[in-house]
């Protein structure tokens, strides 16, 4: 894939998956990404379960395409030094509370007054205005105060967090997405800009149906289980050995779909005849065709509603996605450096591809202060210089 951002510097002060995953995107499509971390510890997310060879799998998959410095943001002089390092950066993110970069002289007014082209970005759990901006935030409470929780999971069960972080995800989707915009706009002016979201944000953003379902209807949507409020059929069916998901999202499809089930006469009832009808009477249409799709295996059903063209996937596990001849001809799962201290690992790469080529895996993701050295050096400083640092604990 080409390496749009090569050339560009990141001053990276993210951690655990929102950030962090913002900061990868933008090393994964060509920056130099210089990930600063706490001596001693290092990202939250290094110490996240599982581990492998000693290492957090989590870290590892938000990390790759980055250099890792080691520098003590609760001393003045580490300060200072990330501040320098801003001075001929063109992009600098943090997912601090807001408030925590200002104290410390990171602000964007501080660092955009010797460096103007600066494009500042930050991810925070509840924004920054507002009585809560002061808040952390993790994922799990960005699901639950936007009201995903909420429509998560089925009718009368316990609340359950969608188990992807789509909140933390998002938001780093988002940053990047903000950030790629306001280099766009530097380029026609030469300023940059303060770019921000956060995790309440994303998850509101992601409720946008639902929200404009529930001022059409007045309804407060609940748990829905694997169905859809739009439409019908369009939830989860048994078989004679497993689950299959179908979405005859369209009068046509359910006809189809009725056909391939052996029933045709379902489709030509009166209360199915429309989606809202179907949406309506659900839960008896469900009854009805569950009863045929429990007469077929699921591979058997399958294979009948591909021939059909009705739009249909076998409910797969984990371990069936990561051997999956369709999601490895994607090439989603490419192999890591046969050198890396993991060589057995595979990194998700990109969801999308530039002319048939994804990301590539330039640095895998490093160890902890790999870089610190090698960062600081090309920033003008000494042997001598570093060396204090490190005395003084500034740096590892």
């Amino acid at each position: 894939m080409p390496l749009t951002l090569e050339g560009l510097k990141v001053i990276d002060l993210t951690q655990n998956v929102a950030g962090p995953f913002c900061t990868q995107l933008l090393g994964d499509f060509g920056a130099d990404v210089i990930k600063i971390e706490r001596p001693g510890r290092g990202d939250d997310v290094r110490g996240f379960a599982p581990q492998w060879r000693g290492e957090s799998a989590a870290y590892l998959a938000y990390n790759r395409n980055k250099r890792s410095v080691c520098i003590d943001l609760d001393h003045p002089r580490g300060c200072e030094l990330v501040a320098q390092l801003a001075q001929s950066a063109d992009i600098f993110v943090h997912s601090m509370k807001p408030g925590s970069t200002e104290a410390r002289g990171l602000g964007y007014a501080d660092l955009a007054a010797s460096n103007p082209g600066l494009i500042y970005g930050s991810i925070s759990g509840f924004g920054e205005s507002g009585p809560l901006r002061s808040l952390p935030g993790y994922d799990p409470l960005g699901q639950a105060y936007s009201g995903i929780i909420s429509m998560n999971g089925h009718p009368g069960a316990p609340p359950a967090r969608v188990v992807v972080p789509i909140i933390d995800m998002g938001s780093g989707l988002w940053l990047f997405t903000g950030i790629l915009a306001a280099l766009i706009e530097r380029n026609k002016t030469g300023r940059g800009a303060k770019v921000a979201t956060s995790l309440l944000e994303t998850g509101v953003g992601w409720t946008t149906l639902a929200l404009a379902g529930y001022q059409a209807s007045g309804v407060v949507p609940g748990p829905a289980g694997s169905t859809s409020p739009a439409a019908a059929p369009y939830e989860a069916f048994r078989t004679a050995d497993g689950w299959i998901q179908i979405a005859a999202g369209n009068d046509r499809l359910f006809v189809k779909l009725c056909e391939v089930l052996g029933c045709a006469e379902v489709a030509g009832e009166s209360r199915f005849a429309t989606n809202q009808q179907r949406v309506a009477a659900r839960n008896q249409l469900h009854q009805l065709l569950e009863r045929r799709t429990e007469q077929f295996s699921a591979q058997q059903l399958m294979g009948l509603l591909r021939e059909a063209g009705v739009p249909a996937s076998v409910i797969n596990t984990l371990d069936k996605v990561f051997a999956d001849e369709q999601v490895n001809a994607l090439g989603m799962l490419p192999a890591v450096a046969p050198d890396f201290r993991i060589p057995e690992m595979k990194l998700v790469d990109l969801p999308v591809s530039i002319n048939g080529a994804r990301a590539s895996l330039r640095r895998m993701p490093p160890i902890l202060g790999e870089h610190t050295d090698e960062v600081l050096r090309q920033s003008g400083y000494s042997d001598a210089d570093i060396s204090e640092l490190r005395r003084l604990g500034i740096i590892q």
